[in-house]
């Protein structure tokens, strides 16, 4: 009997050994994230925020944390408390400067944004998804070849008893080999389950893929509001100086020197 126990108990190990030796690895998995999320944010800031890549930069460095993940509400703060105060730099489409570090705060945003639809979607990040997803289809091909052979260990270990209890006629025996099957069918019910497990964590990459996509539209709707916010800004900034240099114009030559 004790032999029978241990022998189904190894077999129940196996079905979670394989799993925590491929998966399961959860901090190198972020590791890699963030590795993705920063070499994007350092190579786009000078593309869509110069001449501040260097505050900005400053602002995403001191709000990361342990993760070096920067905190983006804690960066935007940072980046226009340093345009409102310390940055004398003109934007050529905003004067004010509240406007403008609102401006950039948002960028910023949407840069951080892009990142992490990068750190989840981007080639790196597609390949771990792949790697993850095969490891976990090769652990259920693993558990269901160890569920056969302790199925087929089982069979022979039923004839023994089959046979020793013909021979003995000893009610133990049946006992004995009754737990055996309840064994079995619990290490079978496990791989059940086992195949559940996999089926969600598939599913739980795929809605994450989905999000990342809604945040990469909400940014692009983000960016095109704000574009066309600037360029009614504009429109309006030239024709009111069209309006005062043709007030101007009429001022000087149309008034009488006599008055």
């Amino acid at each position: 009997m004790k032999k029978i126990t241990f022998f189904t108990l190894a077999f129940s190990t196996l079905l979670i050994w394989p799993a925590m030796a491929q998966l399961g690895r959860v901090w190198s998995d972020f590791q890699y994230y963030s590795v993705d999320f920063q070499n994007y944010l350092r190579n786009n800031l000078s593309d869509t925020l110069q001449p501040l890549e260097a505050t900005t930069q400053n602002a995403l460095n001191s709000s990361s944390g342990d993760l070096n993940i920067p905190n983006p509400v804690a960066a935007g703060q940072q980046a226009r408390q340093s345009l409102l105060f310390f940055s004398s730099i003109p934007d050529k489409f905003d004067n004010n400067q509240a406007v403008h570090s609102n401006l950039v705060s948002n960028e910023m945003n949407r840069v951080i944004t892009r990142s992490a639809v990068v750190g989840v979607l981007g080639r790196e990040a597609q390949n771990r998804t792949k790697n993850k997803l095969e490891n976990t289809e090769r652990t259920i091909t693993n558990i269901e070849r160890y569920v056969q052979e302790a199925d087929q260990a089982q069979n022979l270990i039923s004839n023994l008893v089959n046979a020793a209890a013909n021979v003995a006629n000893n009610p133990l025996l049946d006992a004995n080999k009754n737990q055996a099957n309840l064994q079995l069918q619990s290490i079978k019910i496990q791989s059940e389950q086992a195949k559940l497990v996999s089926e969600t964590l598939a599913q739980s990459l795929q809605t994450n893929q989905f999000l990342q996509y809604s945040n990469l539209n909400l940014a692009n709707i983000s960016q095109q509001m704000e574009e066309a916010n600037r360029a009614r800004r504009v429109d309006t900034s030239t024709e009111a100086a069209r309006l005062l240099r043709t007030t101007s114009q009429i001022d000087l030559f149309g008034r009488d020197i006599n008055n």
